[in-house]
């Protein structure tokens, strides 16, 4: 069975920054949760960050340039955490694969798991075009991945992949 790597705070689990988690109110969810398809996995706790924590953003670069060694992640505190967000999205592409991982579904707007805007790194709340550093790492792993609104998108491609069979 294929199977889809999800944010662990997906699903309510109160695991953000904040100690607060995403509901996803989606037959699509429903579905997948009772087939046994969902991997929940929150690289941030991977890594050993607290719940709750304070904030961290991409500063001076995207997803990308950090996992090439430019650009940072800091806390609002000014803490620079760019080695502990590189390592926990190791895990998350490690995590998908030995779970036989087919997409990821994530939490959108995260440093970690974004995948279509970050927050722009002023901690203003303002948000960007980007990808979280574990979204970024799992595309380049050949591993899709959606936010919690492209439920359908990811469920045609899910049920596209298992038609093939």
């Amino acid at each position: 069975m294929r199977r889809v790597l999800v944010s662990g705070c997906l699903g309510g689990s109160p695991v953000r920054f904040n100690a607060t988690g995403v509901d996803v109110c989606s037959p699509i969810w429903d579905r997948w949760a009772a087939e046994g398809r969902l991997v929940s996995f929150c690289p941030e706790l991977s890594v050993g960050l607290p719940v709750p924590r304070p904030p961290a953003e991409i500063v001076g670069g995207v997803a990308a340039e950090v996992l090439d060694g430019d650009g940072r992640v800091r806390e609002v505190t000014g803490r620079d955490v760019t080695d502990l967000f590189r390592v926990a999205a190791r895990r998350a592409v490690d995590r998908a694969r030995a779970a036989g991982v087919v997409l990821a579904v994530l939490v959108d707007r995260s440093p970690t798991c974004g995948t279509s805007q970050v927050h722009d790194g002023s901690f203003t709340g303002r948000t960007i075009p980007g990808r979280g550093l574990a979204a970024e790492l799992l595309v380049r792993a050949g591993i899709p991945v959606f936010h919690q609104g492209q439920l359908t998108q990811a469920a045609a491609l899910l049920d596209g992949l298992d038609r093939d069979d």
